[in-house]
């Protein structure tokens, strides 16, 4: 075998979260892919348990994920009625005459399924390896004590871009100034590698972000998809940044990205408790934006330049801040590959098309798909206030009565405009990094 072949595998044959379990409709198809391979996600009642299967209909070759779960707890077809199990197993052909056998080539391929940490996992490869290969877990995070704030993106690049981005953690001072960095703390990045194999590497960032105020970083890559740092702030917190990079097709992946933390003191965690979650992530989505743009141009010049496996080669590296993405490019390299070798990248996207929020989070996310329908009913509502209490305000006069409504006109138009505010946030980024307002 051929060590390109073998690297391969390391994309093919593995396990990859593809949405936390809270964000996943159990009455209806879900819709995924993963690997470029298109996937219908639906919960089995039969089995009390997530299954995964091949997107397409082995009779006309119909997405299965436009059909319904059915009475009987089984996949049906939208196009002609044949329902599946959650193996995969076709087991009624509505057209079939009474008594007919159901062929081997009825049925739909199946791949493995898992749930652990709060996430739906589905294995890229043969159903029959997946007991091979461990879940990439955070084994920290099965300790008690964290409160942990979660957020997914689709991202118009490609993992391995993804995963660049987030080992570089010299760019946060620059690419992330007034979001979560300020450029008043660059400077000098020592990093240190302490192990490097098959399945990935550890490192130290000896002095930690914000020139040693923080403490040291620890940081894991575990082979293919998955990193985390680890920070001890002292007095304040422990504190995990987690992300996968969840390859959906050459230039596209989902970012999951979790933030646990271990707070000191209890009043932290009580305060963000205290935050909606749509609201934690139109904050999460003017981070994701502050590189969005640049790093989907970069991937089209390293494209042009030979691909990513050169990335060693065309990239100037010249620091030991850049370790962990020279260990990367080392990992592709001997080990895994890249996940879609050879497959050219889709379109340059616009400016626009790369602020668009709606269908690459909202949708799909259950508190922000519920704030967007909340914040649309209440919209109208907040003018309809205004109307009638200006109405109000003429007809009674500068009386104590004309004064509260047009205090509440006014009141009732500022939320309205904050509605609207919000409304485009969770459709549309604006393309303006705060770095440069």
């Amino acid at each position: 075998m051929t060590v390109r072949s073998a690297a391969t595998n390391r994309w093919q044959q593995a396990w990859y979260p593809v949405a936390f379990l809270k964000d996943l409709d159990p009455q209806r198809p879900n819709p995924f892919t993963l690997m470029g391979q298109d996937l219908v996600l639906w919960f089995d009642r039969n089995q009390n348990a997530w299954s995964a299967l091949a997107d397409v209909c082995p009779h006309r070759l119909v997405p299965l994920s436009d059909g319904r779960i059915n009475a009987a707890g089984e996949l049906e077809c939208p196009y002609h009625g044949w329902s599946f199990d959650g193996q995969g197993l076709c087991t009624a052909i509505p057209q079939a005459s009474s008594g007919s056998s159901i062929s081997q080539r009825s049925h739909c391929q199946r791949y493995a399924t898992a749930s652990a940490q709060g996430l739906l996992f589905v294995f890229s490869g043969d159903p029959e390896q997946a007991s091979h290969q461990p879940l990439p877990l955070v084994p920290e995070l099965d300790e008690p004590g964290w409160v942990v704030q979660d957020t997914f993106r689709d991202l118009p690049m490609d993992a391995l871009t993804l995963l660049e981005n987030v080992l570089d953690v010299s760019h946060v001072p620059f690419t992330h100034h007034a979001t979560v960095g300020r450029r008043e703390n660059a400077g000098p990045v020592e990093l240190e590698l302490s192990s490097f194999g098959p399945e990935g590497f550890t490192g130290l960032w000896q002095e930690g972000p914000r020139r040693g105020k923080l403490g040291s970083q620890f940081t894991t890559y575990a082979a293919p998809s998955l990193m985390w740092h680890d920070l001890s702030a002292k007095g304040f917190a422990r504190i995990l940044t987690v992300v996968y990079a969840t390859p959906i097709r050459a230039g596209e992946c989902r970012l999951i990205a979790r933030f646990p933390f271990q707070f000191a003191s209890p009043w932290p965690a009580r305060l963000l408790r205290l935050r909606p979650q749509w609201l934690q992530h139109l904050g999460n989505h003017v981070v994701l934006e502050d590189d969005q743009l640049f790093l989907h141009w970069q991937e089209r010049v390293v494209e042009r330049r030979g691909g990513r496996h050169d990335g060693l080669r065309n990239y100037h590296l010249p620091t030991r801040a850049d370790r962990y993405v020279r260990a990367l490019h080392d990992w592709v390299n001997r080990y895994g590959g890249e996940p879609f070798a050879g497959e050219p990248l889709p379109a340059r996207l616009s400016r626009s098309e790369l602020m668009e929020r709606f269908d690459a989070h909202t949708r799909h996310c259950r508190s922000c798909s519920t704030a967007y329908r909340r914040l649309q009913r209440g919209q109208p509502i907040c003018w309809g206030v205004v109307a009638v209490a200006l109405i109000s305000a003429s007809w009674l006069g500068p009386s104590a009565g004309g004064w509260a409504a047009l205090v509440l006109a006014l009141a009732a138009a500022g939320a309205g405009l904050r509605f609207r505010h919000w409304l485009q946030g969770l459709r549309q980024g604006s393309g303006q990094a705060p770095r440069n307002r």
